[in-house]
């Protein structure tokens, strides 16, 4: 029986392509564009390394790579360049872990917390810049206390349940939403009027795409922080934005937004209150390790004729 050969697009830890390598040939992989392959040129990839499981990041996979006779698709980063229901309909199965790293991602989300509620960035950037004022450091870059403050997260799953615990261990009072966890203590408007902090901790569905917007911000206590580290699509940025000018929102820490790119231009980036970064919530080293060997391991499975554990497209007739 012919070994099949596998097409590892991104970076992975050693152990994983190691794992990799004992159940299939590994096929050389050129540099890289730095958006990725395009489906034309990675569908001409796969014809020319003749590849039959295909690990991406950020790669786009379509019409032309999904043509060709795929096994597996492996996603380690979100599946947006993916066409799944294509893969679906051409009996391709897609692996992605949607379970993440909950640890990593509340730790990201402490530190945007931190970050701008103690204007860590401005003033790290006035100190590189050299500037002196004549208002002392203290007066400029005042920040608040956390320790005593309310932290309302909105979402009590795998991350919200991680941020809980930090958080009380802070010394912060902790209050909990979501309708499908009986533990938690508030509906979302008791938890708005109450929190100086509101963490958003919730899964992007067609229901919950875009419910945080204009009534919510508009709810929030004065000068409270916004912290955002699921997915950019679960608010409304111009809502954000005009909420962060007036006022009503003291500052924001977000890790995602729609596309996962924000333009340099739009006027969230001129807001000094605001802290931003790339989707860095699982970008630890224990995590990419944690995430490769699971990829590896479900393909290992596939190719034995297992039911893979994290199928989001899951195309073939397990038994």
């Amino acid at each position: 029986m012919t070994r099949p050969r596998a097409l590892a697009l991104p970076a992975m830890p050693e152990s994983a392509l190691a794992r990799l390598g004992e159940v299939a040939d590994l096929a050389e992989v050129p540099a890289r564009p730095s958006l990725g392959f395009t489906d034309e040129q990675l569908a001409d990839l796969v014809i020319e390394t003749g590849a039959t499981v295909l690990i991406t990041d950020g790669d786009q996979v379509r019409t032309s790579v999904l043509a060709l006779p795929l096994d597996v698709v492996a996603v380690m980063g979100p599946t947006t360049g993916v066409d799944l229901a294509l893969a679906a309909e051409r009996g391709v199965t897609v692996l992605h872990a949607a379970d993440r790293d909950p640890e990593s991602v509340a730790e990201l989300t402490l530190a945007l917390m931190f970050a701008v509620s103690r204007n860590i960035v401005a003033a790290d950037r006035e100190v590189r810049q050299g500037r002196v004022g004549r208002v002392p450091p203290a007066q400029r870059h005042r920040g608040r206390r956390l320790t005593g403050r309310t932290l309302g997260i909105v979402g009590l799953g795998r991350v919200g349940r991680a941020m809980r615990w930090r958080c009380e261990g802070l010394g912060m009072r902790v209050i909990t939403c979501d309708p499908f966890v009986p533990e938690a203590t508030h509906t979302l408007p008791a938890l708005l009027a109450e929190a100086d902090v509101v963490s958003l901790h919730v899964p992007l569905t067609g229901e919950t795409r875009g419910f945080f917007g204009y009534p919510e911000f508009g709810a929030m206590r004065p000068g409270s922080i916004y912290l955002n580290t699921s997915r950019g699509a679960l608010h409304d940025l111009t809502a954000l934005v005009d909420a962060l000018r007036q006022g009503k929102v003291g500052g924001a820490g977000l890790d995602h937004f729609e596309g996962e790119w924000l333009d340099p231009a739009h006027p969230l980036t001129g807001l000094p209150n605001v802290v931003l970064t790339p989707r860095l919530g699982e970008a630890t080293g224990e995590s990419r390790e944690e995430l490769a060997g699971a990829l590896v391991e479900d393909i290992a499975r596939l190719l034995r004729g297992e039911r893979p554990a994290h199928a989001c497209v899951p195309a073939l007739p397990f038994a």
